[in-house]
């Protein structure tokens, strides 16, 4: 396994503990959504392991901020760590795998995009990164549908979960805290969400372009956009027309 972190010392840790599980693991920091460090990842893996398998992409920050409060640097940054940060190391992998199915060699891989519900379902103070994680439902829908020739599957997690990102946010950090009682059930412990993304990287499973939430021992599989109701008419509608039709159901 390959781990990135823009950080070299968590990326360390987490190879340090797979190492101590009987895993292998190498650490790789660096800024995910930079080009080159993409590019650099893919062939990091394939040059250690001789192939690659499954891309999980985790890549996250906030800068939590009402809109009207909100700077451009603090969308700029948000945006482009979470959504970049999903496209760059897809678009390399997805090259790599792409010259081996030219080649006739078998692929069989997975990608795991991370969403979250406050891209799916909205949360004030959260434009930058709702967006950003809407967006990743959409490119994993899109990229799924565009790999599938290759063999590729391509799903999205929206972990509900105690990390080093919730808690930073005021408030989360005390709701998700580790239960008082040591025998309890920690339903925000991370580890909840891995069986999920363990499956939708096993070579077994044949899910693809679908989002799915997982929260303790709860998991849902999320439907995007559908159309709820419909008005039409032969021509064209004028504006109290159309209002007077649509505020029906729109009340």
């Amino acid at each position: 396994m390959v781990v990135n972190d823009i950080d070299a010392e968590p990326a360390q840790g987490v190879v340090d503990q797979i190492v101590a599980a009987g895993g292998e693991a190498v650490a790789a920091p660096g800024d995910v959504a930079n080009w080159e460090t993409g590019e650099a990842l893919v062939g990091l893996a394939v040059e250690a392991y001789g192939n690659l398998h499954v891309l999980v992409n985790n890549a996250g920050n906030v800068a939590d901020r009402f809109l009207v409060n909100m700077t451009e640097e603090e969308w700029d940054d948000v945006v482009r760590t979470h959504l970049k940060g999903h496209f760059v190391p897809t678009r390399w992998a997805a090259a790599f795998w792409r010259e081996r199915a030219k080649a006739g060699m078998e692929v069989q891989a997975s990608v795991v995009c991370t969403t979250s519900t406050s891209g799916l379902f909205g949360n004030p103070g959260q434009s930058n990164y709702g967006a950003a994680k809407a967006g990743i439902a959409a490119f994993t829908v899109i990229a799924a549908a565009e790999l599938a020739q290759y063999d590729v599957r391509v799903n999205a997690v929206a972990p509900l979960a105690r990390t080093r990102l919730t808690e930073s946010v005021p408030g989360l950090g005390e709701r998700m805290a580790v239960p008082d009682d040591f025998g309890a059930f920690d339903r925000w412990h991370p580890a909840n969400v891995a069986p999920l993304v363990g499956w939708l990287a096993s070579a077994g499973c044949q899910v693809t372009g679908r989002v799915f939430a997982a929260q303790g021992g709860k998991v849902e599989l999320l439907r995007p956009w559908s159309v709820q109701a419909t008005v039409e008419k032969e021509g064209r509608w004028s504006p109290d027309e159309l209002g007077e039709s649509l505020g029906g159901w729109l009340r």
